[in-house]
């Protein structure tokens, strides 16, 4: 294993508010931006771009009260432990203020550059780590605490889920919805269903619907087809109306809808228009289950068989629309997606590409840029910039990680959650609130278990896992021995299986879970 600018920082480094303002470690790293030879695979399960993690829930904690919510993001009843938990049993989730920021945090000693090093020391030896940076900071003050190549750009997979999903909820409010709609046609007898940009439109009856293989619950549930098509049967027929001719518009985004690691898998193309993310199979929890070739295609068909069932006839097929409907056409009926908070907890909990892509075109149209990969990850980088975030070595070509040519240094990625954590900004919270939890939600529910070596941190932790060949990350928080939230990244290029360099890093971040590091 080989660390990559271990340099010891012991100055006052912070990281929140306007930015980092570190300077590059002494001895530099050479850890850059890396083109996999071959395709980069996603993370988690049920086919979000995932490959190789398991997710077993969905998003957790709510984000206006920091309470487990009832449904895919809740931990188990009975779940929740304290900050120190009795080493004779498993500790659960950490209370709502521990994930945050611990009100009497500053009281509590922070850890020291030396303390880090002593407990980090072994399991940074291991050499299924490969290459490895990493970064520890104080997340009630920001402040850098110890890192190696934590100036030192690494490829981030998922963990790039973060920057989306910043920027997201510093542009847009968080109550913001993502609407699908029916309005009348430019001639009689003609209807247009409007792609907004939801793939989490589903088709499926609600008591099927199902999130990281969870049932949702009121706040999660997504927008329903069969309701898009009950609403326009219900103003059709008030109008008099029995046949139709049907077309749709799918004008929002630009560019191509190819992702550029795409295989049919882990993402489908990216249109404003489509089912249960273009799943095949929309009850499928595979890996990464097959995709259709013509998300919009699917979504219009099945709109159309919809309709039939409530007694409306579609004439011929369903056509695109010449030109995008006019702002005034009139509304028939129209179905909308959970939250962005709730949307931005999902895609961090189960990792979830599809969803992330989506969200980072909604940064890009508040932001007046082109609404595609390109227009999307400028939007975001603008966005970020925005805040006062330092992007020195950053670079973004996608909002969901899968693009092996990203490139995020792990001081970013503290800065990233110093900033979700700041009191100046609580409208970034969800960014906490949907981080999975080890051992129990998401992409960690099968991760800190009884054989890793990591147990003892499971439910202290909350983290962002990235996965892509050879490239595994984990960023998020971790309470410490003395009740002390910190922040981590820990980033590696290895050669050892996906499963075996996971635990290593698990590991590390077990290690900050039981020491004070004083």
């Amino acid at each position: 294993m080989r660390l990559l600018g271990a340099a010891v920082l012991t100055g006052g480094v912070v990281l929140g508010g306007g930015g980092a303002q570190a300077a590059p470690s002494p001895t530099p790293g050479g850890h850059g931006p890396t083109h996999e030879d071959g395709r980069g695979r996603g993370e988690g399960r049920g086919g979000d771009g995932r490959h190789g993690e398991t997710r077993t829930a969905s998003p957790g904690p709510s984000a206006s009260t920091g309470r487990p919510a009832a449904g895919p993001g809740a931990a188990p009843a009975g779940a929740a432990g304290s900050a120190a938990p009795a080493p004779a049993r498993k500790p659960g989730p950490p209370p709502a203020g521990l994930v945050l920021q611990p009100a009497d945090g500053a009281a509590v000693g922070i850890p020291t550059a030396a303390g880090l090093r002593q407990a980090l020391a072994n399991v940074l030896l291991d050499k299924s780590l490969g290459t490895v940076t990493f970064a520890v900071a104080d997340a009630t003050s920001g402040q850098l605490l110890y890192g190696a190549g934590e100036n030192t750009p690494a490829t981030p997979a998922s963990t790039t889920k973060l920057a989306t999903s910043l920027a997201a909820l510093a542009l847009l409010p968080a109550d913001t919805r993502i609407t699908t709609r029916v309005v009348a046609g430019a001639n009689p007898g003609e209807i247009v269903l409007v792609g907004g940009g939801d793939p989490t439109l589903t088709a499926l009856p609600a008591d099927q619907v199902q999130i990281g293989g969870a049932p949702v619950d009121a706040e999660t549930a997504p927008a329903s087809l069969e309701a898009l098509a009950r609403q326009t049967a219900a103003a059709l027929k008030a109008a008099g109306t029995a046949v139709v001719r049907l077309g749709y518009d799918v004008s929002l985004y630009t560019g191509s809808p190819q992702h550029a690691n795409y295989d049919a898998q882990n993402i489908p193309l990216m249109t404003p228009l489509m089912v249960d993310e273009g799943r095949v199979d929309p009850r499928s929890h595979e890996e990464a289950p097959a995709r259709v070739p013509d998300p919009t295609g699917q979504a219009v068909d099945q709109f159309a068989a919809l309709l039939k069932a409530q007694g409306i006839t579609v004439e011929g097929k369903a056509q695109p629309v010449a030109r995008p409907v006019a702002a005034g056409a009139a509304v028939l009926a129209g179905v909308s997606s959970p939250t962005l908070a709730r949307l931005v907890e999902r895609l961090l909990t189960t990792s979830d590409n599809t969803l992330a892509e989506a969200v980072a075109r909604q940064v890009a149209l508040a932001a007046h840029k082109p609404v595609g990969f390109d227009g999307a990850a400028a939007a975001v980088t603008e966005t970020l910039t925005g805040l006062g975030v330092r992007l020195n070595g950053v670079v973004l070509n996608d909002g969901s990680g899968l693009h092996p040519g990203n490139a995020i240094p792990p001081a970013a990625l503290v800065q990233f959650l110093a900033l979700a954590s700041s009191p100046d900004h609580p409208e970034l919270r969800p960014v906490l609130t949907g981080l999975p939890i080890a051992g129990f939600t998401g992409t960690l529910g099968k991760r800190f278990g009884a054989a890793s070596g990591a147990a003892d941190a499971a439910g202290l932790v909350r983290a962002k896992t990235g996965t892509l060949s050879g490239v595994n990350t984990l960023a998020g928080t971790v309470v410490d021995a003395d009740g002390r939230l910190l922040s981590f990244a820990v980033m590696t290029r290895t050669a050892a299986g996906a499963d075996v360099a996971r635990a290593a890093m698990d590991r590390i971040v077990a290690r900050l879970a039981a020491c004070g590091c004083h």
